[in-house]
C-alpha cells in the first residue's frame, strides 16, 4: 500500500517532542550527535532481565499511566502547535494519534480510542480524533491517515503522532519474551542482543500545502510518500528475509516520485534485536542494490533507539522528527552502543561515537511493529 502520490502537497508546519533526552528540539538533537543516551536504572518490583529504561525525566515514573500517557501528549500537541504558528482553538484541527498498548496493560481496558477521546478533550479540540493502534509502526501509521485525509481533500490540517508510556507490564512481558536486552541497547552492532524499553511522544503538523502558504507557514519539510506492507509472518518475529521492508521503503519513493538513488539518509528501525536488525540488513541491500550498481553514493543508516529507547507506539513519529532535524543538518547521529558493525550490513552507519555527514534532500523513516506492521515514510528537506 502506498500514499500520498508526489503529486499531493502535504507539508509539515510544526513538529514537537518528549524525549528521555528533554523536549526541545534542537538541545535533544544536539544530545544525540554528541552520543548522549536516556538510558537510566528504573526500579521494578519484579525480576527483569534488565532494570534500565529510557524515561521522561519530568514525568513521574510512579504517576498513573493513564495520566502520564495524557500529560505526555497532551504538551507535545501543544508544543507542535505552536511550532506551526496555529492556535489549539482552530477548528480545522484534526488530530490523528498512535499507540500501541499505552496504558491498557496495566489498567483494565475500556477501548484503545478512549484515551484519544480523553487527549482531544484535554486540549479542547472541537473533534474527536482518530486513533491507530498498529504495534510498534502505530506513529509512522498515525502519519500515514493524516496524509491521507489532507491528499484525500477531506482535512486541511491533521495533528500527527504517538504517544507510549513504560508500564510494569510493558516491561514485564519483553523480559518475558527475550527481546529485552540483559546488557544494553546496540542496534546493528555484532553483539546485538535486544532491545531496552523507553518511552515518549511526538507529533507533526501536517498542512495542505495551499493553507500553508496562505498564511506564511514556515515549512519544517514535505511529506513526500508513505508504503505499508504486513508480512503476516507471526505476532512478533518479522519476516527474515526483509522482503516487507523492501515493499514498503518502495512503496513510498514509488509514491514520492523518488529513486532508490536519490536517498540521503535512513532512519532505521534498528531495534537491537537480533532477528529485527538481521532483516534490515537484508532488506537495505535488496532495497538499494539498484545504487549500488550504477554507483551512487549509498544513503547513511542511523537508529536512535539506544538514546530513546524503544518507545514502542512513539517510535515511528520521533523517528520521523529525527530524520526532519537530519536532514537540515546534514549529519546524523552516532548509534548508541555501536562499536562493532554487525558483518554483512550493506549501508554506511555511524559508529565509534561520532556523527556522519551525508548530503541529499529525501530520507527516509522505517518502523516495523509486532503482527508485520511495517511502515515507510519518505520526507523532504524544506524547499
Amino acid at each position: 500500500m502506498s500514499g500520498p502520490r508526489g503529486d499531493s502537497d502535504v507539508l509539515i508546519t510544526g513538529m514537537a517532542w518528549s524525549t528521555a533526552l528533554g523536549s526541545d528540539l534542537d538541545d535533544v538533537w544536539q544530545a544525540l550527535l554528541s552520543g548522549a543516551t536516556g538510558m537510566t536504572p528504573v526500579p521494578s518490583a519484579h525480576p527483569l532481565r534488565n532494570d534500565r529504561a529510557a524515561v521522561l525525566p519530568d514525568l513521574p515514573v510512579d504517576l498513573d499511566p493513564v495520566r502520564r500517557q495524557l500529560e505526555a501528549g497532551s504538551r507535545t500537541v501543544r508544543a507542535a502547535v505552536s511550532d506551526a504558528g496555529l492556535d489549539i482553538t482552530d477548528p480545522r484541527l484534526r488530530l490523528v494519534v498512535g499507540t500501541s498498548y499505552g496504558s491498557h496493560l496495566d489498567v483494565p481496558p475500556d477501548g484503545l480510542n478512549v484515551w484519544g477521546d480523553a487527549l482531544a478533550t484535554e486540549l479542547g479540540l472541537a473533534r474527536r480524533p482518530l486513533v491507530v493502534s498498529t504495534a510498534c509502526s502505530a506513529g509512522s501509521d498515525a502519519i500515514s491517515v493524516g496524509a491521507a485525509l489532507i491528499g484525500a481533500g477531506e482535512e486541511e490540517i491533521c495533528l500527527v503522532g504517538g504517544v507510549d508510556v513504560l508500564t510494569p507490564a510493558k516491561r514485564l512481558g519483553h523480559s518475558a519474551l527475550g527481546t529485552m536486552s540483559p546488557t544494553a541497547l546496540r542496534a546493528f552492532d555484532a553483539s546485538h542482543d535486544g532491545t531496552i524499553l523507553g518511552e515518549g511522544a511526538a507529533f507533526l503538523v501536517l498542512e495542505e500545502g495551499s493553507s500553508a502558504r496562505a498564511r506564511g507557514a514556515r515549512q519544517r519539510g514535505r511529506l513526500a510518500g508513505v508504503g505499508s506492507a504486513n508480512d503476516a509472518t507471526g505476532p512478533t518475529a518479522p519476516d527474515p528475509s526483509g522482503d516487507t521492508v523492501v515493499r514498503a521503503v518502495h512503496a513510498a519513493l514509488a509514491a514520492a516520485g523518488r529513486g532508490t538513488v536519490e536517498v540521503g539518509v535512513l532512519n532505521a528501525h534498528g531495534s537491537g534485536t537480533p532477528v529485527n536488525d538481521d532483516a534490515e540488513s537484508r532488506a537495505f541491500a535488496t532495497a538499494f542494490a539498484n545504487g549500488e550498481a550504477a554507483g551512487a553514493v549509498a544513503p547513511v543508516v542511523f537508529a536512535t533507539k539506544g538514546a530513546f529507547g524503544h518507545t514502542l507506539g512513539a517510535t515511528g513519529a520521533l523517528e520521523a522528527v529525527a530524520v526532519l532535524l537530519a536532514l537540515g543538518d546534514g549529519r546524523v547521529p552516532p548509534v548508541p552502543g555501536l562499536r562493532t558493525v554487525m558483518a554483512g550490513f550493506p549501508l554506511p552507519l555511524p559508529s565509534g561515537g561520532v556523527p556522519l555527514p551525508f548530503t541529499g534532500d529525501v530520507g527516509l523513516s522505517v518502523t516495523i511493529g509486532f503482527g508485520g506492521f511495517t511502515t515507510c515514510l519518505a520526507l523532504e528537506a524544506p524547499a
